[in-house]
């Protein structure tokens, strides 16, 4: 009988190799060959298989065959049920010396090249090239059986992908002899296609085919250099939704669309060379992508990860080919809502497969190319840019200058992220311009006038979200309000079928301190403040409504000029901080803001030359010598690891698990603060553990300057991220900065450490773990409440989901008419709010709203001049203004209650009337009579007050009246 030592050692390496066998194990055949394992459970796994495929049903054969007690005999029997099940190469593993490294790499290139040249391998005489298979032990008798069924119940094509979904499971060196057998069945264009050298033998001389890595780097044939270096491009973006032969057989969206002919190339160019690079959609993409093909407006709704973007880029090469193809350009804008995005989509997605077939260009703030933008826009077909700048320049176009773009010089906008075209955001600022004009254009067309032509819109987003709205009705509102301000007459989402990847998905709670002095000790400091500034909180410390009540504290004391409080709340805020980094990573790190605080604190106190003596009040001593006395106490409780956070513990066991049960682990962490990413980063790089399992880690922040903490430049991150995707790190540290959008290699892990925002940023980070087998683990932090709103936010995206079923479920009518109701409700809410900011602005500026005689265009006045009279009359009663008209008298015939009328002393333009108010002459004035302008630019329509959005003074009546008493006693 085998010892307990034994059958742990047994079950360690099958974990070990695991992510492995899921990839090889052929489910339903080996099961034949074990009889260690009950039938009721045996069923349980097949079903499993029928369900999900092969790779998730594997998962639960392992757990099978490794569950105690074990029986004699259970591990060699397991290997001899891979062997006779036809997965001799997963059996392998199992023996003492597993395949070298090389022979697994070179065994997944070839895969991948199989995968990637399937759609070709479609064509081939299925079963000739089944028979030889057979005939030389590439596939089982079962395979056999089951392709040949397949091909006479689905087609020559139905059995090719069973056929390429088992051969890559058997034996090693099934691809020299695979390559062979195309040969020997008159396959000769894909036998050079997939790498065979068109100079062979035809007759079956026998040849020693290249390794992979020979391949590469001599390819015989342009054949066989084309296929590789279609193979290299595709095979880097694995991420992006590529076909997976582990996962189940290739999908009829292998093939070509139905629409499309043989000979026309299905996506753009490969970079840097001049041969086409085909991209094939999925059945899913196909199906979101086909109203736009249409020339419709839509907004692609589809997981992290399954390809947006490629959806994206076949969308824009064939709008632009239609557009070629009728005699006229066109002109596509990407647009995305953050800069390291910009480079991303160049050069990962849209270059590659459009040039040189099209031009394209990137455009980012940090890009010296932002200045010509106009020009770049005209010299293009395809422009990828950061949203505001398209903004600032369609902004000038509207004001007149030159160097401004045109809405209508557009034909085609992709809203990347489009889910941030909602009120406040720079997309709906663009939007709004968009809709606005199609509302124009209904207009014109009923006065029978052009219309402005308008650019087709493509949104794409993860996930609408859902707004916060808690009820079904408010759900559904939120998103047809996004498909409204996208102007998208059909939000697109499907079902990714055996292509869905769900993470994955673990709880970790975590147990609060036994003893906790380190803590207690802040607590201790925190009271003896609060007691001296006699503050009484309604929270606890550490809490975020603590940090609320602290900050409100200390606004109100800088208001009241209340020092003493002032300065003792905000002493209290830094301490509740470093109580919650005590909660959340090491107690030395939190020990380390607070004493670096206090040094800042000695430091703005000191000058250099000591001459200056900057005074301490008796509060600041009281607060330096509160921390002075506790600073070595603190300084050794945070030195001893028994009081260290359990949530730091289960963090650092999860990432030893991963990385101990993964061939190769790769995974992103969140966090809530920058500064908890940095101390994460450190932590875990100075972890002896982690370093002994290959943790390599590094920390991305963002951008932005409106923490305490240094940002990282675009650069910085791009460099991490870089280092990521290459291998020399594997574990990133990531604030809310690298949930969405950014382009991150596929993880087998990620792990939201304390930190939950939203159902859309859950639904980011979740996507993040696109790798086979990934896992999606949450840590709590205390006073994080972490686990409720993840619970709120699956509830959330529960909603969502139902939403966005009851919306594709109405008939287009009444999705239109909502559409509509929605767009009206939004055009006039935002000349509302354009009018309020404009009377706001102008009412703060009066002084820049200038008054010009529209006779002879001579300046006369501004805003600050004029007052109100009872609410009606606006009158000028400065001196200056007194000399620039003459009073005239009204003719007999006018009906008018004033006897004199003033006109422009230079040009004998009316401006107005002089009313006599209370024994004063009152020269009342009218702006019909003015061209009336507000910061140099001038307002078409202003032919009455009431258009001019800015409240007058009421006249002084005593003011003007002592001013004319006091030019009486000059005079005398």
């Amino acid at each position: 009988m085998a010892s307990d030592n034994d059958n742990d050692v047994k079950e360690h390496l099958i974990e070990c190799y695991r992510q492995r066998l899921r990839q090889l194990i052929k489910v339903d055949q080996v099961l034949d060959h074990i009889h260690f394992i009950e039938p009721g459970q045996k069923e349980q796994i097949r079903q499993k298989a029928r369900t999900d495929g092969d790779s998730a049903a594997t998962d639960q054969l392992i757990s099978a065959v490794i569950a105690k007690p074990h029986v004699d005999g259970w591990f060699t029997a397991f290997v001899d049920a891979l062997i006779n099940g036809g997965c001799e190469f997963a059996a392998e593993y199992m023996k003492v010396i597993p395949p070298e490294p090389e022979v697994e790499a070179e065994h997944d290139q070839r895969v991948k090249l199989i995968q990637l040249l399937s759609p070709s391998l479609m064509d081939m005489k299925t079963e000739d090239v089944r028979v030889e298979c057979f005939s030389r032990g590439l596939l089982t008798l079962e395979d056999s059986e089951i392709i040949k069924a397949a091909t006479t119940n689905q087609g020559n094509m139905g059995g090719a992908r069973e056929l390429l979904r088992y051969i890559v499971r058997g034996r090693r060196g099934w691809f020299s002899e695979f390559l062979e057998i195309l040969r020997k069945t008159e396959h000769l264009h894909l036998y050079e296609l997939t790498g065979g050298s068109p100079d062979s033998d035809k007759k079956g001389t026998e040849e020693k085919l290249p390794s992979m890595k020979d391949e590469t780097e001599a390819p015989a044939g342009a054949e066989r250099r084309d296929s590789l270096q279609t193979f290299d491009i595709n095979f880097k973006e694995e991420s992006q939704g590529e076909a997976d032969l582990y996962e189940g057989a290739p999908s009829e969206s292998s093939q070509q669309p139905k629409s499309l002919t043989p000979s026309q190339p299905v996506l753009g160019a490969a970079a840097g060379g001049s041969e086409k690079a085909e991209i094939v959609l999925r059945d899913y993409q196909m199906d979101v992508a086909r109203p736009a093909l249409e020339g419709k407006n839509i907004i692609v709704c589809l997981p992290t990860g399954s390809g947006k973007t490629r959806v994206a880029v076949y969308i824009t090469k064939k709008h632009l080919d239609c557009r070629r193809a009728e005699g006229s350009s066109g002109k596509v804008v990407v647009l995305v809502n953050k800069v390291p995005l910009v480079e991303q989509h160049y050069s990962a997605e849209f270059l590659p497969f459009l040039k040189p077939a099209y031009k394209v260009e990137r455009v980012s703030g940090d890009c010296q190319l932002k200045i010509s933008f106009t020009e770049i826009v005209k010299k293009n077909d395809v422009i990828i840019c950061t949203a505001q700048i398209l903004e600032n320049f369609l902004e000038r176009s509207n004001k007149g200058e030159d160097e401004g773009v045109e809405l209508s010089a557009l034909t085609l906008i992709v809203i990347d992220e489009c889910h941030h075209t909602q009120k406040g955001e720079v997309y709906n600022h663009i939007m709004m311009r968009y809709l606005m004009q199609k509302h124009k254009n209904k207009r014109l067309k009923k006065e029978q006038k052009e219309p402005m032509l308008l650019p087709q819109i493509l949104g794409l987003t993860a996930s609408p979200g859902v707004g916060g709205a808690t009820k079904m009705v408010k759900v559904e509102d939120h998103i047809l309000r996004i498909c409204a301000n996208l102007d998208a007459s059909r939000i697109m989402t499907r079902d990714l079928g055996e292509f869905q990847r769900e993470p994955r998905k673990n709880n970790l709670p975590v147990e609060d301190r036994k003893e906790d002095p380190f803590g207690d000790v802040i607590k201790n400091i925190m009271n003896s403040i609060q007691t001296h500034a006699e503050l009484s909180p309604t929270s606890d410390f550490g809490s975020q409504n603590y940090e609320q009540w602290v900050v409100q504290k200390e606004r109100i004391a800088a208001t009241e000029e209340n020092q003493k409080v002032r300065i003792c709340s905000e002493h209290l805020r830094q301490y509740n901080e470093g109580l919650n980094l005590s909660h959340t990573i090491r107690m030395q790190d939190a020990f380390s803001f607070l004493n670096k605080y206090h040094e800042e604190e000695i430091q703005k106190k000191t000058t250099p030359d000591d001459e200056h003596v900057i005074e301490k009040t008796v509060t600041e001593i009281f607060l330096s010598n509160l921390f002075g006395e506790k600073k070595e106490e603190l300084q050794q409780l945070a030195s001893k690891p028994e009081y260290e956070n359990d949530s730091l513990s289960q963090l650092r066991c999860q990432i030893l698990r991963e990385f101990s049960s993964r061939k190769e682990a790769r995974g992103i962490i969140f966090t809530k603060t920058r500064r908890s990413a940095i101390a994460l980063s450190q932590w875990i790089q100075e972890d002896p553990k982690c370093a002994d399992v290959g943790v390599k880690a590094a920390y991305v922040i963002g951008g932005g300057d409106q923490s305490v903490v240094k940002p990282m430049t675009n650069t910085e991150q791009r460099d991490v991220l870089n280092k990521f995707r290459n291998g020399e790190v594997n574990v990133l540290i990531a604030t809310t900065v690298a949930e969405e959008g950014l382009d991150i290699p596929a993880c087998n892990f990620v792990i939201r450490y304390g930190l939950v925002t939203n159902e859309i940023a859950m639904i980011q980070a979740k996507g993040r773990g696109r790798a086979e087998d990934s896992s999606y683990t949450l840590v709590d932090v205390k006073n994080s409440g972490v686990a409720e709103k993840e619970c709120v936010n699956e509830y959330r995206i529960t909603l969502m989901n139902k939403a966005i079923t009851k919306i594709g479920a109405l008939n287009q009518a009444e999705y239109d008419k909502r559409i509509s109701e929605i767009q009206i409700q939004a055009i006039v809410e935002d000349r509302l709010r354009t009018r309020k900011k404009e009377q706001k602005r102008m009412q703060q500026q009066k002084g820049e709203v200038k008054f010009s005689c529209r006779g002879c265009s001579k300046h006369i006045c501004t805003g600050d001049d004029i007052q109100i009279i009872e609410g009606m009359h606006r009158v000028n009663v400065t001196p200056e203004f007194s000399e620039l008209f003459i009073p005239k008298e009204n003719s007999p015939n006018e009906q008018s209650e004033d006897k004199y009328y003033i006109a422009c002393k230079k040009c004998g333009q009316r401006w107005g009337s002089m009313m006599l108010y209370r024994g004063i002459d009152c020269p009342s004035i009218h702006v019909k009579n003015f061209v009336v302008s507000f910061n140099g630019e001038k307002k078409s329509k202003c032919t009455k007050w009431s258009e001019l959005p800015i409240k007058f003074p009421n006249f002084d009546y005593n003011e003007h009246a002592n001013r004319i008493v006091e030019s009486y006693d000059d005079e005398s």
